[in-house]
């Protein structure tokens, strides 16, 4: 049975199902489920399934939502549905959908219902709610996760394969955990938050829960793009999936830097996910998190706290106990801070973030738990700030900093709790996190959601340039992880494939100081398969790097094993004179291993 995005449209397209039956039984799934708690508002069923057959006379060639079933979150308007921020005396109906969306409707989704929340999503636990407390249907006695408890619910559930949440300070990735899917929480500016109830809006994002990486950078990818109207939002391309690089650099906290709250459990799970990505073929990197911990404290000691006062503060005067108690609390505080706090905060910010970029430079991503532990619904009503604060341990700081994020499921620990991890990179990386999250989730062989669904087996890819991109291959230092790697990164090069060569070259070792690879075409057959890997540049990239490539390197067509022609670095036979051949270590990569291991 079709349940993942990409089954569902291909079952659509090959008419096995038609859109109105997939939106029937979601809506049969809803019922069964039975739990009142997950959506605040339903669509009418009837209006839905006229959608869905109108869709299924269009042509679906380029809808890459093709009647795909989508929740979305209560605080992003869905025009025909009220928008509450599960809080009844906020409530209003909007005229038009959010760009978000708009977006997803455009290519092909079926909005179903909106979802509970946090109230005004202030909360990473999903009990402050007048709708109720959605069941988590991994473990019925856990907190669902919030402040995007209804769409992360309904998602594990089964009862969409896409929902809409929103992220400020980890709505979207802690939920994700404690219901075993995928949190994506994309670069800030590259979905339009216009539509969206703020919580913070300089720091927000709408968010994506999905059952795997694949289906998660589809609504990704139809939801991306500028929006003039919107000043938050950003021009920022989203570059396609590539294959897992070759050196792949990931960062961990320093020993003894990691909390845990004393849970052994999830302790156990990290370190076992480690050694999942060593095995992958990933160095793991230490970081000094300190930095991070502190920039995390500023969220709930520094000025977002008065964005979060400015949403509400008119409710907060008129009827403040429409309001959820704790929401309240914490929220008053927004009105105490002075002009000079928030500047004192800003400052210290824009110096914790020089030390981030720092901390990047050195490394492609850091991988560090979703969450430290998980707690019970009882145990958070009985102490619902702290233990809020703590679920936040690895996700307040992610947006402050600027910084994109991918949740992936690491684990299903003996005791049935879920456990996560969450993969971080400067803003920007977004395909760069998917690329490498696709594979580890995909290892773990972990069933997806509540409904123990298996993993699809992952999707071939295909290198494909955009716009006016041009590919090239690259055989020395500037491959994955090498030296020179950070040029191509810094003119905006994203990694297509790896690839070898056809049998007609062989490589060298130059007699440059320092040594550098060149590649020499000789007759058809008669040399040696090289491993490369293809990069693509826009074209004012590509000509930026051809221009500073020194002699006696040069660019030419190189002939790929598949037989395509892909533009790379050449050098001519005069210039390998007294050159070492190392053809036989079959690429650069593998000599430079040799030469450190001796």
């Amino acid at each position: 049975m079709s349940e993942t995005i990409a089954e569902i449209v291909a079952a659509h397209r090959a008419g096995t199902m038609t859109p109105a039956q997939t939106v029937a039984r979601a809506f049969r799934r809803i019922r069964d489920h039975n739990d009142p708690a997950v959506f605040i508002s339903l669509r009418d069923e009837a209006d839905a399934l006229a959608e869905a057959e109108a869709l299924s006379k269009t042509d679906s060639a380029h809808l890459p939502l093709f009647g795909v079933p989508v929740a979305v979150k209560d605080n992003i308007d869905a025009a025909g549905l009220p928008t509450t921020a599960a809080c009844p005396a906020f409530s209003y109906l909007p005229a038009h959908d959010s760009t978000a969306v708009a977006k997803l409707r455009a290519a092909g989704a079926i909005v179903i219902g909106k979802t509970n929340l946090d109230q005004f999503a202030t909360g990473l636990v999903g009990v402050r709610s007048p709708y109720g407390i959605p069941n988590n249907p991994m473990r019925a006695d856990l907190v669902p996760g919030g402040s995007s408890s209804g769409s992360a619910v309904a998602v594990s559930a089964g009862l969409v394969p896409l929902a809409l949440g929103t992220d400020t300070a980890g709505s979207g990735r802690v939920p994700a955990m404690l219901n075993n899917i995928v949190g994506l929480k994309p670069s800030l500016g590259l979905i339009s938050t216009s539509g969206m109830v703020p919580a913070c809006r300089t720091l927000d994002c709408v968010s994506i829960f999905a059952l795997n990486v694949d289906d998660a950078m589809t609504a990704l990818a139809a939801m991306s793009g500028p929006n003039a109207a919107d000043p938050y939002s950003r021009s920022r391309p989203l570059a396609a999936i590539s294959g897992f690089p070759a050196g792949l650099r990931l960062g961990v906290p320093r020993d003894g830097q990691l909390i845990f709250f004393g849970d052994k459990a999830s302790e156990q799970a990290y370190g076992d996910a480690l050694k999942r990505w060593t095995a992958l073929g990933a160095t793991l990197v230490e970081f000094d998190l300190e930095p991070f911990y502190e920039t995390a404290r500023l969220l709930y000691e520094g000025p977002w706290i008065a964005e979060r006062y400015l949403v509400i503060r008119d409710l907060l005067a008129s009827s403040p106990d429409a309001i959820h108690p704790v929401t309240r609390d914490i929220t008053i505080a927004g009105a105490r801070l002075s002009a000079a706090d928030t500047f004192a905060a800003l400052y210290r910010l824009q110096a914790l973030r020089k030390v981030a970029d720092r901390a990047f430079q050195n490394i492609d991503a850091l991988v560090l738990p979703t969450a430290p532990t998980a707690y019970s619904t009882a145990q958070v009503l009985a102490n619902p700030v702290e233990l809020n604060s703590r679920l936040g341990t690895y996700t307040n700081f992610v947006n402050l900093l600027d910084l994109c994020g991918l949740a992936l499921p690491a684990a299903i620990r003996a005791d049935d709790i879920p456990f996560g991890i969450t993969l971080l990179a400067p803003a920007g990386h977004d395909a760069q996190l998917a690329s490498i999250g696709r594979v580890f989730h995909a290892d773990t062989g972990l069933s997806m959601g509540a409904r123990h669904l298996p993993q699809p087996p992952l999707a071939e890819l295909t290198a494909t340039l955009s716009g006016d991109e041009i590919a090239i291959a690259v055989v020395g230092a500037h491959l994955s992880g090498m030296v020179l790697n950070g040029e191509l990164k810094g003119l905006g090069a994203r990694l297509l494939e790896a690839a070898s060569t056809a049998p007609d070259y062989k490589l060298y070792a130059l007699a440059t100081t320092p040594p550098k690879p060149g590649m020499l075409r000789v007759a058809a057959g008669t040399g040696t398969p090289i491993a490369l890997e293809l990069w693509a540049l826009s074209a004012a990239g590509f000509g930026k790097f051809v221009a500073a490539i020194p002699p006696p390197l040069s660019i030419g067509t190189v002939r790929l094993a598949d037989g395509r022609g892909i533009k790379g670095f050449l050098v001519e036979a005069v210039d390998t004179s007294g050159a070492r051949d190392i053809s036989a270590f079959g690429g650069w990569r593998a000599f430079m291993a040799e030469k450190v291991a001796v």
